[in-house]
C-alpha cells in the first residue's frame, strides 16, 4: 500500500511517525537543535553533497519538519513538500522559481492582497504582472504574452470565492510551455487536489485550516521531485524562509485533527450560507457549497468539500452598514486571519477604499466570515441579531 493509497485519517494520524525511531514515542519529538554532528568528516562529505535528502542545518532538513512535510505531500497527492516559516514565504519562493528579469506573470481574478504586492514588488527587478478578473479563458489565453512564465491563481478566489476551472487552466499553461501555481488554502488538501488536475506547485497558508488553533504561522509547497530538486537549493535555502521545528509540530498537531474539523466547518458553513441566503438584509452570498452558486457544478467536479470560509453582501452597502452590522456581532471575533476553531469577520471596506473595491470587482457592503467550532445555533443567532440592527452614522 503506498502513500497515495492511504485514507486522509490514516495519513494524519500515522504516516511518517515511525515509532521505533522515536523509542515509542506515540508523538514524534522536538528536534530543536540548530545543526547535526557526524562521527567522522566522510559522513559530512557525503550529507554536503545531498542536504535535502540530509540532516545538517536548521535551514535544509529537520526530522521533526520532515515528518510533517511526509502527510502534507501525501494529503495533496504529490511527490514533495517543503514547510516555510510563512505562507508569503512558500508563495514568493513558489514565484520566483520560475522567474527572471523580462519575464511577465498572469494572475486570474481575486488573490490575496500581499501576493498583488509581491507582483508589485518584482517589477523594480524587471518582471511584470498582468492581473484579469475575467474567468473566461479565451480572454485569459489572450492576456499570456510571449514572455509569460507563470499563470497564478485561488480557487475559490479570495474574498469572493469564485470556482476557476483547474484542468482548463493546467491545459493552457501546458499547451503554451506556462507553469502554473495555486493557492489551495481555502479548500485544505483534504477538500481539492489541484496537482490532480495538472497544477504544478500547490501553496497553503499553514496557519490556517491546517494548523487549526491560530497559534502558528507557517506556510507550506508541494510539488513535483524534478521542481523541488530546483527550489530546495534556491528559493528555499538561499531565502532562508525554513519552518521552525516548534511551528512544525504545532501543526503535526493541528493534522491529527483536520479531518474531524473540517467536517464541522463545512456542516456549520453550510447551515449558516443557507441561514444568510434566505435573509433579508442579505443581497447576496459567496460560497460555492451553495446549489444557487454559479460555479455550484464546476465545484462539485473539482471539489470534495467545502470549508468554513464565505462571504456576503448586505444589502445596504454603505460603510455605516458594514460598520455597524460588524460592531454588533458577538460570537464572531474581527480579525484578519480565518480557519481556526474561533469564528471571525472582516470586511474589506475599511471607509477611504469603496473606488478601489468596486474596480476589484467587490461590492462595498462584502463581508467576509469565517465559521469557527462554535455552536452553529449560536452563531445563527448572532448573525440574525446584527442584521436586524439599523446602521448609524459614524
Amino acid at each position: 500500500m503506498t502513500n497515495q493509497n492511504f485514507s486522509d485519517e490514516h495519513v494524519v494520524t500515522h504516516l511518517g511517525d515511525e515509532y521505533e525511531r522515536f523509542h515509542g514515542a506515540v508523538v514524534p519529538p522536538i528536534y530543536q537543535n540548530s545543526l547535526f554532528v557526524f562521527k567522522d568528516f566522510d559522513d559530512l562529505t557525503k550529507a554536503m553533497k545531498d542536504e535535502q535528502g540530509s540532516y545538517l542545518y536548521w535551514r535544509g532538513t529537520n526530522p521533526t519538519v520532515e515528518i510533517v512535510e511526509k502527510k502534507i505531500a501525501a494529503l495533496e497527492k504529490g511527490e514533495k513538500c517543503k514547510l516555510f516559516s510563512s505562507g508569503m514565504a512558500a508563495i514568493s519562493s513558489a514565484i520566483l522559481t520560475f522567474l527572471k528579469a523580462g519575464d511577465h506573470v498572469l494572475s486570474i481574478s481575486n488573490i490575496y492582497g500581499p501576493t498583488t504586492k509581491f507582483y508589485g514588488y518584482l517589477e523594480k527587478f524587471g518582471i511584470t504582472h498582468t492581473n484579469t478578473p475575467s474567468m473566461d479563458m479565451d480572454i485569459i489565453e489572450s492576456l499570456i504574452q510571449p514572455n509569460t512564465k507563470i499563470i497564478y491563481l485561488e480557487s475559490p478566489t479570495t474574498m469572493t470565492f469564485k470556482i476557476l476551472d483547474l484542468k482548463a487552466v493546467s491545459s493552457l499553461a501546458k499547451r503554451r510551455g506556462i507553469k502554473t501555481i495555486i493557492d489551495n488554502t481555502w479548500a485544505t488538501p483534504l477538500f481539492q487536489n489541484p496537482i490532480t488536475f495538472g497544477i504544478d506547485i500547490v501553496v497553503h497558508s499553514a496557519s490556517k485550516y491546517m494548523g487549526g488553533h491560530s497559534d502558528l504561522v507557517g506556510g507550506a509547497l508541494i510539488t513535483s521531485k524534478e521542481i523541488m530538486d530546483h527550489l530546495f537549493y534556491h528559493e528555499y535555502q538561499l531565502l532562508g524562509g525554513a519552518m521552525p521545528p516548534h511551528e512544525a509540530w504545532l501543526l503535526m498537531r493541528g493534522l491529527r485533527t483536520l479531518p474531524l474539523r473540517m467536517k464541522a466547518h463545512q456542516e456549520s458553513g453550510m447551515k449558516v450560507a443557507s441561514f444568510l441566503e434566505s435573509h433579508p438584509a442579505v443581497k447576496k452570498v459567496h460560497y460555492p457549497g451553495l446549489p444557487s452558486s454559479p460555479d455550484y457544478e464546476l465545484g462539485k467536479r473539482q471539489l470534495k468539500g467545502y470549508s468554513g470560509l464565505m462571504s456576503f453582501e448586505l444589502a445596504n452597502n454603505s460603510f455605516e452598514s458594514v460598520r455597524g452590522f460588524i460592531n454588533s456581532l458577538r460570537q464572531f471575533q474581527i480579525g484578519v486571519s480565518w480557519g481556526g476553531f474561533e469564528s471571525l469577520v472582516i470586511s474589506p471596506n475599511y471607509g477611504y477604499n469603496t473606488k478601489q473595491i468596486i474596480k476589484s470587482g467587490m461590492d462595498p457592503g462584502l463581508v467576509r466570515i469565517s465559521v469557527g467550532l462554535e455552536s452553529v445555533d449560536e452563531l445563527l443567532e448572532d448573525l440574525d441579531t446584527a442584521l436586524k440592527l439599523k446602521p448609524q452614522s459614524v
